[in-house]
C-alpha cells in the first residue's frame, strides 16, 4: 500500500474512534446527567448511572488520547503542503485534549460528590446536591469552550487538505465552513442562549457533514494518488 494511503487509514480509524468515544460521552452519557438549574435532579441521575458516569469519564479521556493520535498523523501526512499551518492544527488539538480531559476530572469529581455521604453530612444534602450542580455546570460549560478549538483545528486541516493535492477540493473548502459553524454555534450559545438553542440543530450539520466526509474519504480511498515534488512551505 501507498505510505500516504497507509497513514490517511490510519487517520480515518483514529478519527473514527474520536467520533465513537466523544460522541458516547458527550452525546449519550452528559446529557443524561446534566439537567441545567436543577441541583437534585443532576446529582440523583449521577447517583442512579454511577457506572455510565465512570464509562463517560474513561470514553472523554480516550477520545482525547485518540484526538491527539489523530492529529499527529495528519501532521505527518500534510505537513509537506505548509508546515506551520500544520504545527497550527497540532496546538488547537492539544488544546481541545487539555480541555477535555481537565472536564472528565470536574465529571468524576461530581460523581465523588454525589456518591460520598460525608459531603451531605457536612453540608447537607441540599448544599451536596449545590456542589454536584457546579462541578457538572464547569463540566458542560467547559465542553462549550472546548468547541471553539473543535472548531478552530478544522481551518487549517482543511486549507492543508485543499493545499495537499491528496484530496478533493470540495472536502477543504466543507472543513473550513464546518469549523465556521463550530464557532458561530458557540457565539450563539454563550451570547443569546435563547437564538442558539433555536440554531443549533441547523448550523451543526455543516460541521458533522464535514467531519462524516472526511472520515468517510480517508477509511475508505485515503488520499488521491499524486506526485508530491513540492517542498515544505515553513
Amino acid at each position: 500500500m501507498n505510505p500516504s494511503k497507509r497513514l490517511a487509514r490510519i487517520a480515518g480509524v483514529l478519527y473514527l474512534l474520536v467520533g465513537i468515544f466523544g460522541g458516547f460521552a458527550e452525546g449519550f452519557v452528559d446529557p443524561k446527567m446534566y439537567i441545567a438549574d436543577n441541583a437534585a435532579a443532576t446529582a440523583g441521575n449521577i447517583i442512579a448511572n454511577s457506572g455510565l458516569v465512570r464509562l463517560g469519564v474513561v470514553a472523554h479521556l480516550l477520545d482525547g488520547t485518540f484526538f491527539v493520535f489523530l492529529a499527529m498523523t495528519l501532521y505527518i501526512l500534510l505537513q509537506h503542503a505548509h508546515k506551520s499551518v500544520a504545527r497550527a492544527m497540532l496546538v488547537l488539538v492539544a488544546l481541545a485534549t487539555g480541555i477535555i480531559c481537565l472536564n472528565a476530572v470536574f465529571e468524576f469529581e461530581g460523581l465523588r460528590v454525589a456518591s460520598d455521604n460525608s459531603y451531605a453530612a457536612a453540608f447537607g444534602l441540599a448544599g451536596s446536591n449545590a456542589l454536584v450542580m457546579i462541578l457538572l455546570d464547569i463540566q458542560h460549560y467547559g465542553t462549550f469552550i472546548a468547541q471553539v478549538f473543535f472548531g478552530l483545528w478544522l481551518i487549517p486541516l482543511g486549507y492543508l487538505a485543499d493545499r495537499s493535492g491528496l484530496f478533493p477540493k470540495w472536502i477543504g473548502a466543507i472543513l473550513v465552513v464546518g469549523g465556521a459553524c463550530y464557532i458561530v454555534d458557540l457565539l450563539a450559545a454563550f451570547l443569546a442562549p435563547g437564538l442558539g438553542q433555536k440554531m443549533h440543530s441547523f448550523v451543526v450539520i455543516p460541521s458533522a457533514i464535514a467531519e462524516v466526509s472526511m472520515v468517510l474519504y480517508l477509511l475508505i480511498v485515503g488520499v488521491k494518488i499524486v506526485n508530491p515534488r513540492a517542498s515544505i512551505v515553513s
